[in-house]
C-alpha cells in the first residue's frame, strides 16, 4: 500500500517539472520584460517627459479621482511584479526538488550521467527563478518609492489648490 502511495505521489511530481519548468521561462523572460519598462521610465523621469510619472498622467486624465483611488491603480500597476517575485523562488525550489528524486536514485544505481544530468537541470532552474526574483523585487521595490512620490506630490497639489 505504501509503495503505490510513494509511486503515485513520485509520478504526480514528475508531471509537474515540465509546467514549472515552463513557468520559470515565462518569469525568467518577463522580469526582462518588465526591467526594460522600468529602464524607459527611469529615463523618461530623469528628462522630466510626463510619460515618466504615470499617476501624475492618469490624474491629468481623470481628475475626479481621489487619492485612495490613485493609490489602488498603483497597487494594481505593482501587482504582478510583486507576484512574481514570490513565486519565481517557489517555482525553482520545486523545479530542484523533482529532478532530485531521479538523480539520487541514478546515484544509488551507479549512473553517474543521470545524476549530472538532473543536477544540472535543478540548479540551472533554480538560478533563473532567482535572477527572476531579484530583477522583479528591485523593479518592485524602485516603482513602489516612485508611486509613493508621485501620490505624495498629488496629494500637496491637492491641498495647494484647496
Amino acid at each position: 500500500m505504501l509503495a503505490t502511495v510513494d509511486g503515485a505521489m513520485y509520478g504526480a511530481s514528475q508531471l509537474f517539472l515540465l509546467p514549472v519548468l515552463l513557468g520559470i521561462a515565462a518569469l525568467f523572460a518577463y522580469a526582462f520584460f518588465a526591467l526594460g519598462a522600468c529602464v524607459v521610465q527611469a529615463l523618461q523621469r530623469r528628462r522630466g517627459q510626463p510619460a515618466g510619472f504615470e499617476l501624475h498622467q492618469v490624474r491629468a486624465q481623470q481628475p475626479h479621482l481621489d487619492a485612495a483611488a490613485l493609490e489602488l491603480m498603483a497597487l494594481r500597476r505593482l501587482e504582478l511584479v510583486r507576484v512574481s517575485t514570490r513565486v519565481a523562488p517557489m517555482l525553482g525550489l520545486v523545479a530542484t526538488m523533482i529532478p532530485m528524486g531521479p538523480a539520487l536514485k541514478a546515484l544509488a544505481d551507479g549512473q553517474l550521467e543521470a545524476v549530472s544530468q538532473g543536477l544540472t537541470m535543478a540548479f540551472s532552474a533554480v538560478i533563473l527563478a532567482l535572477i527572476a526574483a531579484a530583477i522583479t523585487y528591485t523593479i518592485a521595490q524602485v516603482r513602489r518609492r516612485w508611486y509613493a512620490t508621485e501620490l505624495l506630490a498629488l496629494a500637496a497639489a491637492g491641498e495647494g489648490r484647496a
